[in-house]
Parts: structure tokens; sequence; C-alpha cells
């Protein structure tokens, strides 16, 4: 029997959060679709009074990495970014990609129903955390260097340039 990972959502500590496409579609290999999500993203960490330290964006998943001042922000925050960015790529796909939309089933969800989340207790697993996302699209072959994907935050990590997201760097 599977034993479910307990998160506690406390002040101070940090999120490391992954959340997959229903049945794992590729939903955003288009990369406006990919932009939609990091939009969301950005908009929901200042609803929540969040931060994060780093994200990528994957065809079929999302990784996150983020802390909020408040406890119990978790929960909500993650329901929050995954409902509006679910509404705007359904939208977004019937507008821009007709063909795709009539493929799949829209009435079905984007996301699926939960999400995977882990405490990050220490400077050390924040940077473990960093470095494998930073790795997904590498790791993938969807390019060649971390910091050549658009839609993550290694480049700002290496090149100092924006990502869509304000990130706070883990020192």
């Amino acid at each position: 029997m599977a034993v479910e990972r307990e998160v506690f959502d406390i002040g101070g500590h940090a999120h490391f959060v992954t959340f997959s496409c229903y049945r794992r579609r590729r939903l955003l290999d288009d990369n406006r679709a990919k932009s939609i999500v990091i939009h969301f993203l950005s908009e929901q960490l200042r609803k929540a009074d969040g931060a994060c330290a780093g994200f990528v964006i994957m065809p079929d998943h999302v990784h996150a990495l983020v802390h909020f001042n408040q406890p119990g922000m978790l929960s909500r925050f993650m329901q929050q970014w995954k409902a509006r960015s679910s509404a705007r790529l359904k939208e977004w796909i019937k507008k821009h990609l007709p063909a795709y939309a009539a493929a799949v089933d829209l009435s079905e969800p984007i996301w699926k129903p939960r999400y995977y989340g882990f405490n990050v207790f220490s400077q050390e697993k924040a940077i473990e955390k960093l470095e494998y996302m930073h790795d997904n699209p590498v790791a993938k072959g969807l390019t060649n260097r971390a910091e050549d994907w658009m839609y993550g935050s290694a480049r700002w990590y290496l090149l100092k340039r924006p990502v869509g997201v304000e990130i706070t760097s883990i020192s």
C-alpha cells in the first residue's frame, strides 16, 4: 500500500511542488501555453504574498520552489494557480489550436487533480531542487543548456535575465 507524503505548510519553509497535465498530455508544447502558466505563477505569488526561488515549465508538467510568509498558503496558492491557468489554457487552445482542441476532450481537466509537495528545510536541499529543475529540459532533450530554456528560472540564475516571475535567490 502506498503511503501518502504529508506536506507541512508552516511558515519559514520553502515548498518544492510538481504537478502534471491530466493524462500526461503535452498541453504545454506550445510556447504561449507555457507563458500562460508563468503568467499565473507570477500573479498568484503576488496575491499570496509569496516568493519563488525557481521554476521550470515542461511540455507535460511543472516544477516550482515557492515560499510564503504566512502559514497555510500553499494549498490555496496551488488551487488558484492551477484553476486560473487551466481556464486560460482551455480558452487559448480553443482559439489558437482548433485542430488540437477537436482531438482532445477539453471538458477534461488540464491538470491532474493533485500536486506533489516536498518541504525544503535547508539551503542544500533548495539548491539540489533548483539544479534538478534547471537540468530537466536538458535531460529531456529540449535544449542543450539550461540557460537556453526560456520557460524556467535558470536564465535568471546563470545570465541574470528576466524570466517572467520575480525570483528570490537562494544564497
